[in-house]
């Protein structure tokens, strides 16, 4: 992760900069660069992603974003004394209802919004403290579900604001959020997809 040494930015004005690979993040006044992915991480975000587009494609109830960025404004939570939050979570759940939609019905670019569910794979060197800090961020502006996926631990951590922390490992079925309860998903089933 690298950190951009500059003067403090605002939302607006971090919000003008170009886009840097990996994605760069906006959290608490500081520009954050993510981690690059690898190996691990980008099976496990892909299949991920697909097995939730194979189920949300059938009741069209939600659609899955790989690294999407999700911008939070300051105006919609009075607490957040920094002006703001942008993050791009390696997969954002968004309810159909919920997705930002052009004039035409296109899907828009921006999400100004907080994801539904939020997934996070942590990479090898990545601070699990700083990935923490943007899962509570979530839950705290409506995220309904995060998930902290570590592909080294084989485990996963589930997160919901109404419930303490849940680790899920082996043949345990993962929760899901209500819109997604056609869903059943198995932690070891997820860590087989790094076999293949």
């Amino acid at each position: 992760m690298v950190q951009i040494p500059a003067k403090t930015l605002t939302l607006e004005e971090f919000l003008k900069l170009p886009e840097t690979k990996p994605a760069s993040e906006y959290i608490k006044g500081e520009v954050i660069q993510k981690v690059m992915p690898q190996g691990k991480h980008s099976i496990l975000q892909r299949e991920l992603t697909f097995a939730f587009m194979v189920q949300f494609r059938v009741e069209r109830k939600a659609q899955a974003f790989p690294e999407l960025r999700c911008t939070y404004s300051s105006r919609s939570h009075p607490t957040d004394v920094y002006g703001g939050r942008s993050t791009v979570p390696d997969i954002a759940v968004f309810c159909a209802e919920r997705i930002p939609r052009e004039s035409s019905g296109d899907v828009a670019n921006a999400f100004n919004l907080h994801p539904d569910w939020t997934i996070e794979i942590l990479s090898p060197n990545q601070r699990q403290s700083k990935v923490i800090r943007n899962l509570l961020h979530c839950l705290d502006y409506g995220t309904e579900m995060v998930w902290l996926v570590d592909p080294e631990e084989f485990c996963i951590f589930v997160y919901r604001a109404d419930n303490p922390v849940q680790v899920f490992e082996g043949e345990m079925v993962l929760p899901v959020p209500e819109f997604a309860q056609g869903l059943q998903l198995k932690v070891s089933e997820i860590f087989a997809w790094l076999k293949e």
